[in-house]
């Protein structure tokens, strides 16, 4: 499991629009490929010279002396509920009550009023307040319901409303369970609650007759999912199912379903909620069929109560559903040993075969060396980049080639100054340019390659500092939360980063020799700042880490290699024009 005495949570954001990554990624991507290669054209070359407290007093159930949740069940389809069939005698409460089920890795509060659930905290977790993680928001309720009500099919919804209704409740022998009944003499519903002590899987059974004949439905968990605190909270709940048939995970956000439910039915892992970090996921049984809604909730959150579409889903489809539910942290070698399909919840994005491997070594540095997550950022970090040192040699010396060149490219471009971009003859300007590059030896864009390398690294630990739990909360130095933004008035990384930026651009060659081309490029770095300094402070500081080795490997190679001799321009030889 994740080393929990790091995941203490972020402290909450101020609500507000905010690009995602990848947006701000192909943005800075687009800017820095505009500054490489559209200089030209711009600048024309110079010629050549909380829960409620109970009505009832609440009955606790705690696992047993010596069992603890660092020992993970294993995952099994529940078996075949044993109970004897719904009778259609009379059950009913008389009052609402409560009970609690708890362990050393949850809280979970029941109410007997529509046998729901109230509250599931996450003891080893911490809230954006520093308090045990609410995966459960307790406001929703009255605009959508309780997380496990029950929804029907437009027009079957029997009577009366099962979410309202008074059950019997029966705790489990062991207290690790409680079973819920209710009966009019026509509609009978039973529902089943089966935990593990110490572990985050847990069975759920509910079915409903009416007048003996099965009443098909779905569990509900609505309202959003996870801590509502942090930044951006709507856009990162999805409710997700792993589809088998094509091996893909799907995804789905409150806005996708904006306009009405969106529905999804088929042969499915699991299908439920998550977060950036937490999931709550129903796992059928195998090859079993299984249908999930996703709502869009509008419901008023943040200090401005601003009306966000949280995500949320029904569940299931059938008159008795029996489905294994996970309800915990995506951590990997938790979700590995719980079950292995849960592995797929963890989505590493475009580049997962990067993402992933960096996390393990990320890992492996971390628990058996260095023992912190920043340290092991950069220590990473400094190895990638003194691999690709014989890469950044190669494209030093290419872009001194360039520039030595350049007396040489202005004058074909004086040469072909009147030529416009759709005549012809700038076919034969581009071929000479290629020419005179084949003829050198010089590579156009290998001055670039390092930088485009850099683009799928920066992708691959933007992933893993967005999906691994590992890293929610890990503090570094004055750094708090390594995959948050710095919490100051003015971040000190994204700061530091910008200045570094300078200094390597300073001491990279230019392969032009047009001072305008030069002025443009250095503004590189204020187009990466503007895209890192909204970012994990996790991501800037794998940026800075690379900067601070890419200007002493620089500027060792700019002592070692020689001054370039800058060829002097040929005459430029007009052709003559023969009038008419």
């Amino acid at each position: 499991m994740a080393d929990t005495s790091q995941n203490q949570g972020s402290p909450a954001g101020k609500s507000g629009f905010e690009l995602p990554m990848e947006m701000r990624l192909l943005i800075a991507f687009a800017l820095m490929v505009g500054i490489l290669f559209l200089t030209p054209y711009i600048y024309k070359p110079t010629p050549a010279p909380k829960t409620a407290k109970p009505a009832v007093a609440a009955s606790t159930a705690k696992p047993a002396e010596g069992t603890g949740g660092a020992k993970a069940a294993a995952a099994v389809t529940p078996a075949a509920d044993t109970a004897a069939p719904l009778a259609l005698g009379q059950a009913a409460g008389t009052r609402e009550e409560t009970f609690v089920m708890e362990s050393d890795v949850y809280r979970v509060v029941f109410s007997s009023r529509g046998g729901v659930v109230k509250s599931w905290t996450l003891k080893k977790y911490k809230d954006s307040a520093g308090k045990p993680l609410e995966l459960v928001d307790e406001s929703a309720e009255a605009a959508v319901g309780a997380p496990f009500s029950l929804r029907f099919p437009e027009g079957k919804a029997p009577a009366p409303d099962l979410n309202a209704a008074l059950f019997v409740a029966r705790p489990a022998e062991g207290g690790l369970g409680i079973d819920y009944e209710f009966s009019d003499g026509a509609t009978a519903c039973r529902k089943s609650f089966r935990f593990e002590a110490g572990s985050y899987l847990s069975k759920v059974t509910t079915e409903v007759t009416r007048n003996g004949a099965p009443v098909p439905h779905m569990i509900e968990w609505r309202g959003g999912f996870g801590d509502p605190l942090v930044l951006n909270a709507a856009a990162a709940q999805h409710s997700l199912y792993y589809d088998l048939a094509d091996a893909k995970l799907r995804m789905k956000t409150g806005k996708d379903a904006k306009s009405g439910p969106v529905t999804a039915k088929g042969t499915y892992s699991f299908a439920g909620l998550e977060d950036a970090y937490f999931a709550a996921v129903f796992l059928p049984a195998d090859n079993s069929t299984v249908e999930l809604d996703t709502y869009g909730d509008s419901l008023p959150r943040g200090p401005d109560k601003k009306l966000d579409p949280h995500v949320g889903v029904a569940v299931g489809g059938d008159s008795v559903n029996r489905l294994a539910l996970f309800v915990g942290p995506k951590d990997v070698d938790l979700l590995n040993r719980v079950d292995p399909k849960l592995k797929q919840l963890i989505d590493w994005g475009w580049f997962g075969i990067i993402a992933k491997p960096l996390f393990l070594v990320m890992k492996a540095l971390n628990n058996q060396y260095v023992h912190n997550w920043g340290w092991s950022i950069i220590a990473l970090t400094v190895a990638m980049n003194l691999l690709l040192l014989p890469l950044r040699f190669s494209s030093m010396k290419s872009a001194k080639k360039m520039q030595a060149l350049q007396p040489q490219i202005a004058a074909i471009n004086a040469k072909y100054k009147s030529v416009k971009l759709n005549d012809p003859r700038n076919a034969e300007k581009n071929q000479e340019v290629m020419d005179l590059y084949k003829k050198h030896g010089v590579n156009p864009v290998g001055g670039c390659l390092p930088m485009l390398l850099q683009m799928p690294l920066l992708y691959a630990f933007y992933k893993v500092l967005a999906v691994t739990i590992e890293l929610r909360g890990a503090p570094w130095l004055w750094v708090s939360d390594l995959s948050q933004p710095e919490h100051l008035a003015i971040r000190i990384l994204p700061t530091v980063m910008i200045v570094t930026q300078f200094l390597v651009q300073k001491l990279t060659p230019n392969p032009s020799a047009d001072p305008s081309q030069a002025k443009m490029m250095m503004m590189m770095p204020l187009v990466l700042g503007f895209f890192f300094y909204y970012q994990s402070s996790g991501l800037v500081l794998y940026w800075l880490t690379s900067n601070l080795v890419g200007i002493l490997t620089q500027w060792l190679m700019n002592r070692a290699t020689p001054a370039v001799a800058v060829a002097a321009a040929p005459p430029v030889q007009r052709k003559k024009t023969s009038k008419a």
